[in-house]
Order: C-alpha cells, then structure tokens, then sequence
C-alpha cells in the first residue's frame, strides 16, 4: 500500500472515530433529554434519527475501508521472491 493511501486511510479512521465518539455523545444527551419526559420525544426524535444515520453512514465507511484494504492485501499476496525461482527451477528442470 502507498504511504499516501496509507496515511488517507489513516486519517479516514480518525475522523470516523472522532465523528462516532461526538455522535454517540449527542444521541446519550438526547435520550437523557427524552427520559424526563416523554413528550419531548416530539422535539427532538428527528435529531435522534439524524444521530442514529450519521452513526450507521459511518459504519458504511469503515466497512468500504475494511474492503479497500482486504483488497490491497489480497492484490500484494503474490508469489515471493523464492516462489518465482522454486517454480522456474521446477519449470526449467533445474531443481536441486
């Protein structure tokens, strides 16, 4: 994986982590809110489903990132080195 994509991913999964903590500590202080009275559920049930999409977009992106780098790790398995020269030793028939 490049430095650059490295330090991208790097910096997505910060800011997912920083936005997730704020959220959740928003949607606990709403529900906080909520719990005195039940008719405040009006005022800010909509805030609250705002939090709980914000919260589920984020899993969507650490879920993207988690393919992305499952791909690159899977594009990088490639033979080694000592793959390559076992299997033209193989091939040519020189194996020792």
């Amino acid at each position: 994986m490049s430095k650059k994509l490295e330090k991208c991913i790097d910096d997505a999964l910060k800011n997912i982590e920083e936005d997730r903590k704020v959220t959740k500590e928003l949607l606990n202080d709403a529900i906080k809110y909520v719990a005195v009275d039940e008719a405040r559920h009006r005022e800010v049930g909509i805030i609250m489903s705002k939090y709980v999409e914000t919260l589920q977009r984020s899993n969507e992106q650490l879920v993207k990132i988690a393919g992305l780098m499952s791909k690159n790790e899977k594009a990088s398995a490639g033979l080694t080195d000592d793959d390559k020269k076992d299997l033209f030793d193989l091939i040519s028939g020189t194996d020792e």
